[in-house]
């Protein structure tokens, strides 16, 4: 298997005068963004930059965020992307624990780093980024290198491209451990399972691409297979639609929220989207009610897919132009395998609920100096996912709720997306999440957080009557939580554990 170094040059072969990259200030072609990324990678080699040293990068998207990814890689350094929106704390674990020697850094965010680094002496190199409107002056620490790029030696199965830190539900995250091999496995799975036509296809990022839903399927996807990607930042959706039109987006790539947010758009902004071939919606459960109203608006196909950052990550998704269904995940991708499991490992049949397992050359190598940790989620060659889902009998995956937010009422399983799919049918809930609380006599019952459409609101007494008309009685959630917006993460997906800490201090278990 090729490494992805070799991909992206094989594209410049074929496609190097099409476009990789389009930003409001400027458009580059592959052949252009590939010498650029080459003559930084060979900055990064003359500032002491070896393979396999670890290079966090912390910056926003943009020409930039991308030209640095793809020098790092071809330095043969491993990237490690640090999430915009993580504490001091985390980020200052994450750099050492990954043992980076090196970071890039944009200079707006360089404040926030300078406590952490009084503490790292490890840490040999910090290139600051700036934020002029020319990207190519912004790196322009790393574009007059003094000697020439030495092209790294690449063992695909064992080089490692990023470490993707997970966010864990309890104590500091993981590293996910991608390698040349599986990225070069998953970008060329999702060329063929979503259809992307080479050297016309254009998509749209607004994703984080510190994230692997991003990384993946809006930067390296493109860069591998001769198409481009836009790099937005901020979840804007007048900025969107206005980026969607002036590049002529083709694909765009979003969370479930982030449909959501385009359903607020005025109807004069439909036209706006004229160019899109499809949507891709990934990352968290997709409420069949927002599904329907952003096809019914916007008249464009979305089609709902998955797959965890151990996965590299993307591991299924609805056949682009074939038979989608609502609510699946859809089938696994070319070269990837999936099947339904329970707590013994054992196949389950067709529509029975258990863990979702995956195989394939997309599954990480392991967690980064987490041996044990990488043999809990491993049996053998198989990836336990941690997802609870099904398989129906035409090979559709649907996820019925992570495993880890399964609550049990009286010894009967309470599935929180459910609930959550009945409230956003709700014409004044704009966002909603439901968790499992501890309860003495019942074992755990369910809590829902909701947001309301602006100029809304709901009572608890609404809220429980409509729940009681469409759950059963040991579903409908014991108390509701009113909030004006639910907390996120840099996906944009809701972050269940902010609302689990917030229901313990509640409690007032949270410091016990």
């Amino acid at each position: 298997m090729s490494h992805l170094i070799a991909r992206m040059d094989a594209v410049v072969d074929v496609m190097g005068d099409r476009p990789a990259v389009l930003t409001d200030s400027m458009a580059i072609p592959h052949r252009m963004f590939q010498e650029t990324a080459t003559i930084m990678a060979a900055a990064l080699q003359g500032l002491g930059i070896r393979k396999g040293d670890r290079v966090a990068l912390y910056a926003a998207n943009g020409m930039e965020f991308a030209l640095l990814y793809i020098a790092v890689v071809r330095a043969g350094a491993t990237l490690v992307p640090i999430n915009l929106l993580i504490n001091a704390r985390e980020i200052a674990y994450i750099l050492k624990d990954a043992g980076v020697s090196g970071i890039l850094v944009q200079t707006s965010l360089r404040p926030r780093l300078e406590d952490i680094l009084l503490d790292m002496d490890e840490v040999r190199i910090v290139i600051e980024i700036a934020e002029s409107p020319d990207p190519l002056e912004n790196l322009a620490p790393l574009l007059n290198p003094a000697d020439g790029w030495i092209p790294p030696d690449i063992d695909p199965h064992e080089d490692l491209v990023v470490i993707l830190y997970t966010s864990g539900t309890t104590g500091f995250p993981k590293g996910a451990m991608l390698t040349h091999a599986n990225l070069v496995a998953n970008t060329e799975s999702v060329h063929v399972a979503m259809r992307w036509r080479q050297g016309s296809d254009r998509v749209l990022v607004v994703l984080p691409m510190f994230h692997a839903f991003a990384a993946t399927v809006g930067l390296l996807t493109p860069l591998t297979n001769g198409c481009a990607l836009i790099p937005i930042q901020g979840f804007d959706p007048e900025r969107m639609a206005l980026a969607i039109d002036r590049h002529q987006a083709t694909i765009f790539i979003g969370v479930p929220s982030l449909y959501s947010v385009l359903l607020r758009l005025r109807d004069d902004r439909i036209s706006l989207f004229q160019s899109l071939r499809f949507g891709i919606a990934g990352g968290a459960a997709m409420p069949l009610a927002v599904l329907e109203a952003f096809e019914e608006k916007f008249g464009i196909r979305v089609y709902e897919g998955d797959g965890p950052t151990e996965c590299s990550p993307v591991t299924c998704v609805n056949p682009i132009d074939g038979v989608s269904k609502p609510g699946s995940v859809g089938l696994p991708i070319p070269g990837v395998e999936m099947r339904i499991v329970d707590e013994e490992g054992r196949l389950l049949e067709d529509g029975e609920v258990g863990e979702i397992a995956v195989r394939g050359a997309n599954v990480m190598k392991g967690y980064w100096q987490q041996p044990e940790a990488t043999a809990a989620v491993m049996r053998g060659d198989w990836l336990l996912t941690g997802d609870l889902g099904t398989r129906d009998d035409e090979g559709y995956f649907s996820i019925v709720d992570r495993k880890k937010d399964l609550i049990i009422v009286n010894g009967m399983n309470v599935y929180p997306r459910m609930l959550e799919d009945v409230l956003y049918t709700h014409p004044a809930i704009l966002e909603a999440a439901v968790i499992g609380e501890p309860n003495a006599r019942h074992g755990e019952v369910p809590i829902a957080y909701v947001a309301c459409h602006d100029g809304q609101s709901l009572s608890d007494a609404e809220l429980r009557a409509f729940c009681r008309n469409h759950l059963g009685r040991h579903q409908v959630p014991r108390r509701f939580v009113v909030l004006e917006r639910l907390p996120r993460n840099g996906a944009g997906k809701i972050l269940k554990r902010e609302l689990r800490k917030e229901g313990e201090h509640e409690r007032g278990v949270a410091d016990l």
